[in-house]
């Protein structure tokens, strides 16, 4: 019977950041053999260090070979790897303190999805080096992102973001999506509102997040970066 639940998630997690790049790359290449929750976790330990894994086939030679840094090239990622766009990290999240940071990944580590902070990519709030005062971008791999959009609209509020991060005092804010908080945001049209008569004052903006496909309109306010 599968072992299931955010403390597994962690043991997987903790287990693969031990090995070394052989073994990783060994155990990838039977990923059909491992449970769900270990593949993930799996992909996520190899997304961060920015490998690729190599055809089973191509293993001996790859094992004779005098270094594996060449994996970490970005001129040598596997075209054909049908994974590679899922284990792509997006930024979900910026934190603006140890406080927030703790609180988003709480929430991560109960939905089971595997996460990184800062330009480090550190798997843990105890492990991040950057200064949380500028903003610390929170990423998951891309095939999380719609279940961590879902278990930070439904868990996860933040004490902590400045008045510039929430669009009240800047004028270089970027648009965030409203559900998953992402900047990958694209401007569709503006529209009038019916009866307004074309009153610009009355037009409302209408987005589509690239990240999670939410859509909605609001009066531009929020969108001056």
């Amino acid at each position: 019977m599968e072992t299931t639940g955010p403390a597994e998630s962690l043991r997987l997690a903790e287990h693969y950041r031990q090995l070394t790049d052989d073994e990783l790359i060994e155990i990838a290449q039977d990923k059909d053999e491992l449970t769900e929750m270990a593949q993930q976790a799996l992909a996520f330990e190899v997304a961060s260090r920015k490998m690729t894994v190599p055809p089973k086939e191509d293993a001996a030679a790859m094992r004779s070979a005098p270094a594996l840094s060449s994996l970490n090239e970005p001129d040598a990622e596997d075209e054909d790897d049908p994974y590679a766009e899922e284990r792509q990290l997006v930024e979900i999240r910026r934190v603006w303190s140890e406080r927030d940071a703790r609180r988003l990944q709480q929430v991560l580590n109960v939905a089971g999805i595997p996460f990184c902070m800062g330009k480090e990519e550190a798997t843990s709030v105890d492990d991040v080096t950057s200064n949380f005062a500028e903003g610390v971008p929170v990423g998951v791999m891309q095939v999380g992102v719609a279940s961590a959009s879902q278990a930070m609209q439904e868990n996860y509020l933040p004490e902590d973001e400045p008045a510039e991060a929430t669009g009240e005092d800047s004028d270089d804010l970027a648009v965030h999506c409203p559900k998953c908080h992402s900047t990958e945001v694209i401007f569709d049209q503006l529209v009038d509102e019916p009866g307004k008569g074309g009153d610009s004052a009355a037009a409302k903006f209408q987005w589509t997040c690239d990240s999670c496909g939410y859509e909605w309109e609001d009066d531009g306010e929020e969108t001056k970066g």
